[in-house]
């Protein structure tokens, strides 16, 4: 624009501006302009507040029994690492010996992060083994399944090379009885280094394989850029700015046909027929090709299946949590600025279950300060939106 012409357009422009001035305030000016998508959304009831040590992986029994994992990788704390909630206590379970800190990790719990249960009601979950300032000690990761009616052990699996690495994270896991004379056992190794795998164990044999370590469904993606809490965080191997890793997030259909999974560092959705994870002579030039590229489901920690094999996905850069329909369309179930890496989610037959532990504040991501702030949550919200009532009968204007 010549200097002429920019003189008389700028002649116009002080009505305009005077009435900007004249607004009383900032938020005033930007009426009509702000993103209706930030706010909270959807039904949110507090189940649990933790002091202490951070919440991980959950489980919601029929009967309402309710287990919650407290992992020591990040915090090497002195509490159980598996609790029952009872009268608002933490109840060390299945009993103080295993799940309170002890010097024979092959005995007892270390540091359990994912669980599930299988269809005949029995808990299983994940311990990573790894306690935060110490390497992997033998007999320290482990799959655990005890059955809730006796709160008795009855499978320990001890994870052992070369299915387990010196910087594995054994993240989660879900558990087919379907597959195997006592049910396989799928497990998320999302790596505290920069090897992730998927882990397959056949209970009855206690044989594990290590598979897919190659292939980009099981990678974390390189060069991902998350937003959380509003800065830009990028995956740096050996130097994270944010919770990183691959494979991480598991699901299995109710059919037990289809496994579900996903990188952390990742916004993709991927899956596999469980009739041909589960074979053991099944190896990665099988696997590989018969991989699922599902499409975009958003960042996301934990995965989750409901009666009607619809997913919920965490999602920690929109605080919020999405669910996938099998159309493949998501719907927005939760938005809430306490939502801070919403991470361990477990669907019972009426609401869906949520603890958010503020991973991304740990001082690992954040240049040595811990920003945490307690309490934790463990949340909940209804599978189906509540129904809104009307006094004008159907049909009829108000």
């Amino acid at each position: 624009m010549k200097r002429r012409h920019f003189l008389q357009a700028a002649s116009v422009g002080p009505t305009s501006l005077a009435v900007s001035a004249a607004l009383p305030t900032g938020q005033a000016r930007a009426a009509g302009n702000e993103d209706n998508g930030t706010g909270p959304y959807g039904a949110l009831d507090v189940v649990a507040e933790f002091n202490g040590p951070g919440p991980s992986g959950i489980v919601v029994l029929p009967d309402g029994r309710t287990f919650v994992g407290f992992p020591r990788h990040a915090v090497d704390h002195k509490g159980a690492t598996l609790g029952e909630l009872l009268d608002g206590k933490v109840v060390p379970y299945p009993s103080a010996k295993m799940s309170l800190p002890a010097n024979v990790p092959a005995e007892c719990l270390v540091s359990v992060h994912g669980m599930t249960t299988d269809r005949q009601g029995r808990l299983w979950v994940i311990d990573d083994g790894k306690r935060a300032g110490h390497p992997l000690q033998p007999g320290a990761a482990k799959i655990v399944c005890i059955d809730p009616t006796t709160n008795q052990v009855a499978h320990k699996i001890i994870l052992k090379a070369p299915a387990l690495m010196p910087d594995s994270h054994m993240n989660d896991l879900r558990v087919s009885l379907s597959h195997g004379a006592q049910g396989t056992v799928f497990v998320t190794d999302s790596s505290f280094g920069t090897s992730p795998a998927l882990v397959v164990v056949d209970v009855a044999t206690q044989q594990a394989r290590r598979l897919l370590t190659k292939h980009p469904a099981i990678l974390p993606e390189e060069g991902f850029l998350a937003i959380v809490e509003g800065e830009p965080r990028r995956y740096i191997p050996g130097h994270p700015q944010l919770v990183s890793g691959g494979v991480d997030g598991i699901a299995l259909t109710k059919d037990e046909k289809t496994l579900y999974f996903a990188p952390l560092t990742s916004r993709r959705l991927y899956s596999l027929p469980v009739d041909l994870l589960a074979d053991p002579t099944s190896d990665d030039t099988v696997l590989s090709p018969a991989i699922h590229d599902e499409g975009e489901k958003g960042v996301a920690d934990g995965l989750a299946l409901d009666d009607h094999d619809r997913l919920y996905t965490t999602n920690y850069e929109h605080d919020c949590i999405l669910r996938r329909d099998q159309d493949g369309s998501f719907k927005m179930m939760l938005r809430d600025p306490r939502a801070l890496s919403p991470d361990g989610i477990f669907a019972t037959a009426d609401y869906v279950y949520c603890t958010f532990g503020q991973w991304n504040r740990l001082a690992s991501f954040n240049e040595g300060k811990d920003r945490r702030v307690t309490p934790y949550l463990l949340i909940r919200f209804p599978i189906e939106q509540p129904q809104s009532y009307d006094a004008v009968p159907s049909g009829q204007k108000a």
